[in-house]
């Protein structure tokens, strides 16, 4: 079976380079020619765990292929995915420029039947403009060639998407016919295998379920960070708390961790496109507009707390981050919390040094020089005024805390993801703040 993918992004890279390893003829198309060049030389363009060994895997073998001419393979293809970016407008919804684009090219170009799928993040009704490009393309033409439509959005999740794709926990899949439905299920019947189920539905039902399922994720996110933050104010504990909510069944443990804030490329985004469907639709949703209000707001509960420990008076220190990227496993700056962060010290006049194990190239690009980068943990808290831990990657878990204290000038230590027991730094002789628990002397 081949198959195209366009877009070689964060998706596009993982979904094709994860079908050729399952032994579908993938080509991958984009049209920025020096990231093709790169993946065609053996460069991968994104940090995410595991997936230079089945790209270079696969290319070696010939099922992974990459091009920039999506003319050149659209008539040996059965199926297409759109994987290009939907970037928000500055009004918060989703641009589909590249996506409708894509449908141009195929109305454009297609010669024979062609399942065109969309794996980008899109708002529900874009299957159907995706249609209208399509046909208009074909009227431009005289011509009248079959096709159909499908929605098959990703739930991958940064830093563990290779593994996602290859064991899925659901596949949701919107079609319009049985024959879209057929070819679908022959795609991943590798997958059925393992018995992961894949779900078939209407395909607005499919575009709404992504929507649905970031902004539940980021609800409850947001939540806790609510809770977190009357915890402190009532002397309670939100690790405790989590813990004994989380043993109900009906609510679960997953993403009731409080901290400094959600980033990436998807809540944000998909928070912000759904509350805009939802006010173009005339049913504003409440409940979002709060979630996204709390998590902008949270992203500067690190800065509140340096900024209280020092009486308002942070000019001339110098402050030390641990972690740059949204989350662990990626190099992903995207709304990351860190970001802000580094923005607030800067005004308040502090020198910044960060450390991050992948993103510090990303940092560069995004921040440039205006702080310095560390080679190492430890080189990043010398002489250091305060200690922020914005992103809790697996390394900053069992730091030799007596070299830290040493390297130190004032022992502070900041905790923006709850990674560390307060009391045994306060016994190290750290003044350590938390996010949600109770400080003590």
């Amino acid at each position: 079976m081949k198959i195209a993918i366009v877009g070689t992004g964060y998706v596009g890279l993982v979904t094709g380079a994860c079908f050729a390893e399952m032994g579908t003829d993938v080509y991958c198309v984009d049209i920025d020619r020096d990231k093709i060049e790169r993946l065609r030389s053996g460069g991968i363009p994104i940090y995410e765990p595991g997936l230079e060994e089945i790209v270079h895997k696969n290319s070696k073998n010939g099922r992974l292929h990459f091009t920039t001419d999506l003319t050149e393979v659209l008539d040996s293809v059965e199926v297409l995915f759109s994987a290009v970016g939907t970037p928000p407008d500055e009004d918060g919804s989703a641009d589909l420029t590249y996506v409708l684009d894509v449908a141009r090219t195929v109305g454009k170009h297609m010669k024979k039947y062609v399942l065109v799928i969309t794996k980008s993040t899109v708002p529900v009704g874009t299957a159907d403009k995706i249609k209208r490009a399509i046909v208009e393309e074909q009227r431009k033409r005289g011509v009248s060639i079959d096709f159909d439509i499908a929605s098959n959005p990703e739930f991958l999740k940064e830093g563990a998407a290779v593994k996602d794709f290859m064991n899925p926990d659901r596949v949701v899949v919107g079609v319009e016919t049985e024959r879209a439905q057929a070819l679908m299920t022959k795609l991943y019947r590798p997958f059925l295998l393992n018995n992961f189920p894949v779900i078939f539905m209407d395909v607005p039902s499919a575009e709404m379920t992504k929507y649905a399922a970031n902004a539940m994720l980021a609800t409850r996110i947001s939540f806790m960070n609510d809770v977190a933050n009357l915890c402190e104010a009532v002397g309670a504990d939100i690790n405790m708390v989590r813990r004994g909510i989380g043993s109900d069944v009906r609510i679960g443990r997953s993403f009731l961790y409080a901290g400094c804030g959600y980033g990436g490329s998807c809540f944000p985004k998909d928070v912000k496109a759904l509350i805009k469907t939802a006010a173009e639709n005339g049913r504003p949703m409440r409940i979002l507009q709060s979630v996204e209000e709390v998590n902008e707001e949270q992203k500067h509960v690190l800065f509140r707390k340096l900024s209280a420990h020092y009486g308002g008076n942070l000019n001339g220190k110098r402050v030390a981050i641990w972690g740059l990227a949204f989350k662990p496993e990626t190099d992903d700056m995207r709304e990351a919390p860190a970001l802000v962060v580094v923005e607030e010290l800067l005004n308040a006049g502090c020198e910044v040094t960060a450390y991050d194990p992948v993103a510090i190239p990303e940092a560069k690009r995004r921040i440039g020089g205006r702080i310095e980068y560390a080679r190492d943990i430890y080189a990043a808290v010398a002489d250091a005024d305060a200690l922020l831990l914005v992103t809790e990657w697996k390394e900053f878990r069992l730091p030799a805390w007596n070299v830290i204290k040493e390297k130190m000038r004032v022992p502070l230590v900041i905790d923006g993801r709850n990674i560390y027991e307060a009391g045994e730094l306060r016994e190290l002789g750290f003044t350590c703040y938390s996010i949600g628990r109770p400080v003590k002397k």
